[in-house]
């Protein structure tokens, strides 16, 4: 029953962990197209941050420890080698939200090294990886 209760929960942290990761760089694309406009530019910068900070480090977090928590009630998981590619898509996430925490703080410097044609392609990386990881996880390949 504690395993499910734990992968329950790993879920509803994945899920809000996406919002955000789904959400940061369409404020980017924004951020970019208004960043001749100081008043605009502050707001972007600060729910940029906030995102980042109240929402997505703490959704990942807990997905994450939630995640090594039921690899420790049942390792076997392991020898699985569509886990090891679910892995390899998980840190393809964290890279994801590394880079987004990066730009957050260029951004908000006045360094957009993006555009807003970029941001916007960008953004569609996590809804590839969400296909990947769920394809893996319920049809699970290779097993």
């Amino acid at each position: 029953m504690l395993y499910l209760w734990l992968k329950a929960f790993h879920i509803i942290f994945m899920v809000a962990w996406f919002a955000g990761l789904f959400y940061i760089f369409r404020l980017f694309v924004y951020h970019a197209k208004y960043r001749d406009q100081a008043n605009m530019r502050q707001a972007y910068a600060l729910m940029e941050r906030k995102l980042l900070y109240v929402i997505m480090h703490p959704a990942m977090l807990l997905t994450l420890l939630l995640g090594v928590l039921l690899i420790a009630l049942n390792p076997a998981v392991l020898r699985a080698p569509w886990f090891h590619a679910k892995l390899l898509g998980v840190a393809g996430l964290i890279g994801y939200q590394i880079f987004a925490g990066i730009t957050a703080k260029r951004f908000a410097r006045g360094d957009f090294f993006l555009s807003e044609r970029a941001c916007r392609f960008i953004n569609e990386v996590p809804t590839l990886l969400l296909i990947a990881i769920v394809i893996l996880v319920v049809i699970k390949p290779w097993a």
